[in-house]
């Protein structure tokens, strides 16, 4: 029987229920980015900007990224990152309390699919960056994954290894991770990920019964520029 008492509407949050952790950890790594704290390093890597200005954090999961990137880090590592794991198993933990994530067999809840349905309802994916806000940026790419990236921010996706070969984790090819069980979704630290299916789960997709989600993305890059409405390469 569904639980929940609040739905969880943070991009970070949607993307960890899509997605898993690596989806959250790209909705962080892009907030970063977009504030020029996160960047593209070497093909394939994220590193920090080096900037010396104060960072904005605007959740918990942003700090423990910008953290966790004390040296740079590709998509599939840097979510197994001490300070990075924790932060992605208390989230997990919070949603398996309210009702959103299940512990057998692991992933979302019907509740939790629900939800995700009624935001892409709303939320359409984004033909373009015009005009778009940093948390419609940041709520496309967690509903959309991949797609939003291609669409959204093509140069950051492609320098971060976000498109091609190293997105094979958001198309849904190892469903809920290796190991899975309670302790994947409980927020136990050996296991860094968990996905489904999101193949399905297209523009104006009314969500199903197969609107689970791969965990793959980061980022890197600066191909949004400004902090609010326009201006991607």
């Amino acid at each position: 029987m569904d639980r929940t008492t609040s739905i969880p509407t943070d991009p970070y949050t949607v993307a960890l229920l899509r997605g898993g952790d690596r989806a959250a950890v790209t909705v962080a790594v892009l907030g970063l980015h977009l504030r020029g704290a996160v960047q593209a390093g070497r093909p394939g890597t994220l590193r920090t900007s080096g900037t010396r200005d104060a960072v904005t954090f605007r959740h918990p999961l942003e700090k423990a990224v910008r953290t966790g990137l004390y040296r740079p880090a590709g998509p599939r590592e840097l979510p197994g990152r001490a300070v990075v794991r924790r932060a992605l198993a208390r989230m997990r933990a919070e949603l398996a309390a309210a009702g959103l994530l299940r512990a057998l067999p692991p992933g979302r809840t019907r509740a939790a699919r629900r939800h995700l349905a009624a935001l892409r309802e709303r939320s359409p994916l984004p033909d373009g960056p015009d005009g778009l806000a940093e948390q419609e940026v940041l709520l496309a790419v967690a509903l959309y994954g991949e797609r939003a990236l291609t669409a959204l921010l093509p140069g950051f996706a492609r320098d971060a290894g976000l498109t091609g070969r190293g997105a094979l984790a958001d198309e849904g090819l190892f469903p809920f991770g290796r190991g899975g069980g309670v302790r994947g979704i409980a927020g136990y630290e050996g296991l860094t990920g968990w996905g489904g299916d999101d193949r399905n789960a297209g523009g104006g997709a009314h969500g199903g019964g197969h609107d689970h989600g791969g965990g793959h993305d980061h980022g890197g890059g600066h191909d949004y520029g400004g902090g609010g409405g326009g201006g991607f390469d």
